[in-house]
């Protein structure tokens, strides 16, 4: 079966608009964001006195709900809230989840109520972020825009990342972790917000076409199971988050070794992000004139030596001027995954497999943390060298892999008609 032609550019332009706006306040309403998890993290380090691996720990349990996204992302293709399929998904979770914030901003700080206040926000933004991933992943899909919509996905993104970075350092030094909260807790109403409207070049007979087709439960486990696409796709993601020194390992590099204040982590996160965005604005150029295939290759071979410029930092400048080049070296890659991600979801199975990925993310990205800083612990002199080092080799893991994604998956070009991915 072949795929629809590519929208028309201002249907295309109307889409991407309404993704835009839907992904910066699904990314301003989430716990796993940069605004909540630095601040938690502040508040774990300075106010409970707890050490890396107990931070990374935290990080690691309160997750829990992201590492089975797959399962909220089953009930997204399965369940049917008020009618409305995905706006429902937003309608009725993202005010819970703001709920949640609230209630956090004005629990007493102790670790029982963090992890308990995390993990409600948790389980709330899980039922939204698989509405909005199986909805992305759908429309790009039906309308084969799915690496213009990575594009917009990332580079929205990294607008509430790049400021919750900016905004958890100015309020480490000068406002209480309350005001974060209750920010978050905005971005999730205004998800609700954004489910009152229908915009036609998204919703119009997209839930009728063949990529949304659903079946019963147990044929879409075995849908699932059978799709070849789903494994290369979901291995890759693991190993790019997986990223033993980064966070963790940094913060307490930094802070205990470097001697920089606590507000230099939340700006080196802040530049790094931000160092991306010149690269994914790169692939929006590149996807539509070349194919996936070669996009995939080129962003892995850039993306590889991505951290080994931390090896160098000898203090709080070096560190924030270092950040930008070791972004931008990962944002092809970073685009090109999430492309990937998008057209390898089988028909009805946008939400299952795309909240999949989600949960990869984190847990390789937890998981790694706790691996980075049992290496960090493991040498008080080279212990963060070691962390660098093995970052630079599961990322070199990746380049094997792309030898193992079907072909007629990566095979065209954005907007360009292609087989869609074999299934069954």
């Amino acid at each position: 079966m072949s795929q629809t032609p590519s929208a028309p550019d201002h249907k295309a332009g109307t889409t991407l608009s309404y993704f835009g706006w839907l992904t910066l306040f699904l990314y301003i309403g989430t716990p796993t964001g940069y605004l909540i998890d630095i601040q938690t993290s502040f508040l774990l380090k300075n106010h409970l006195h707890a050490s890396a691996t107990q931070i990374a720990t935290f990080r690691l349990i309160t997750a829990l709900p992201v590492y089975l996204g797959f399962l909220f992302g089953v009930m997204r293709d399965q369940w049917n809230p008020l009618g409305l399929r995905d706006r429902g998904f937003f309608l009725i979770f993202a005010p819970l989840t703001a709920v949640g914030f609230v209630l956090m901003a004005y629990f007493t700080v102790s670790y029982a109520h963090l992890v308990t206040g995390m993990l409600l926000c948790m389980v709330g933004s899980r039922f939204v972020a698989a509405a909005y991933n199986g909805l992305i992943a759908l429309v790009g899909q039906e309308q084969l825009m799915s690496g213009r919509l990575s594009v917009v996905w990332n580079v929205v993104s990294s607008v509430p990342v790049f400021l919750g970075a900016v905004a958890s350092g100015y309020i480490s030094d000068h406002l209480d972790a309350q005001a974060a909260f209750l920010l978050a807790a905005a971005g999730a109403l205004l998800i609700g917000v954004t489910a009152l409207f229908k915009p036609a070049s998204v919703f119009r007979h997209a839930y009728d076409a063949p990529q949304a087709r659903t079946t019963r439960l147990a044929d879409s486990v075995g849908r699932l199971v059978r799709h070849r696409a789903i494994y290369p796709a979901v291995l890759i993601c693991f190993l790019w988050n997986f990223a033993p020194g980064s966070n963790t390992p940094v913060q307490f590099y930094l802070s205990n070794q470097i001697h920089a204040p606590d507000s230099v982590y939340s700006y080196y996160n802040a530049i790094f992000v931000a160092g991306f965005v010149p690269t994914f604005l790169l692939y929006g150029y590149l996807c539509k004139r070349l194919p996936l295939q070669k996009l995939l290759w080129w962003g892995t071979i850039v993306a590889v030596p991505q951290m080994v410029p931390l090896a160098f930092i000898h203090s709080g400048t070096q560190a924030m001027v270092l950040a930008a080049p070791i972004g931008l070296m990962g944002g092809l890659a970073t685009a090109a995954y999430y492309d990937l991600a998008m057209r390898s979801c089988p028909p009805g199975l946008q939400g299952t497999l795309m909240m999949l990925v989600d949960g990869v993310f984190v847990l390789s990205l937890r998981g790694g943390d706790v691996l980075g800083s049992a290496i960090y612990n493991s040498s008080p002199v080279h212990g963060f060298t070691y962390c660098v080092i093995a970052t630079t080799v599961v990322y070199a893991l990746i380049l094997p892999l792309l030898l193992f994604v079907p072909k007629e998956v990566i095979s065209t070009a954005d907007g360009e008609p292609a087989p869609l991915p074999a299934a069954d």
